[in-house]
């Protein structure tokens, strides 16, 4: 086996040795030390390493999740306008509904202009008859009284008068 360099290949190494049942150390003994004695440049490094490995695939992430809003948005939209169609459908049947309406309405108030012209031109006919009928009550009455006059004239001269004595 080779020997691992600097002070943590000698901790990997004694950890190796150690036989795996060995009772009397316990799993985190030397674990402090280790840490302590990790060199600066080598997190450094591996840090970098591990964003170089991670970095590029979370930025395609980001730019999916961006992508994936942006699509998001636009569906928003497109619904938002469809929900606009569909209530405008809405608004359309409700003015079909209104303009059916209105045409019944309409058909009553012909019918009910019929009626008034019909029932007026009655009225008009009945007046005319009742004018004629009055004039003729009048031109009768007068008739009457002319034949009354008539009466009275010949009973006045039917009536006896004395003689004028000469």
């Amino acid at each position: 086996m080779e020997q691992p360099e600097g002070k943590e290949g000698a901790a990997a190494h004694r950890q190796l040795e150690r036989p795996p049942d060995s009772s009397d150390a316990s799993p985190d003994e030397g674990l402090i030390e280790d840490l302590a004695a990790v060199d600066q440049k080598a997190v450094e490094q591996l840090t970098e390493g591990l964003i170089s490995h991670y970095l590029p695939d979370l930025q395609r992430s980001k730019l999916a999740l961006q992508e994936l809003t942006q699509n998001q948005v636009v569906l928003l939209d497109t619904l938002e306008q469809e929900i606009s169609k569909f209530k405008e459908c809405n608004s359309i049947l409700d003015i079909n509904a209104l303009f059916s309406e209105a045409k019944h309405y309409h058909n009553k108030l012909v019918t009910i202009r019929k009626e008034m012209l019909m029932l007026h031109e009655k009225t008009s006919k009945l007046k005319k008859r009742a004018l004629k009928l009055q004039q003729k009550r009048q031109k009768e009455e007068l008739e009457r009284e002319q034949q009354r006059e008539k009466e009275f004239e010949r009973e006045k001269q039917l009536i006896a008068k004395p003689a004028k004595r000469t």
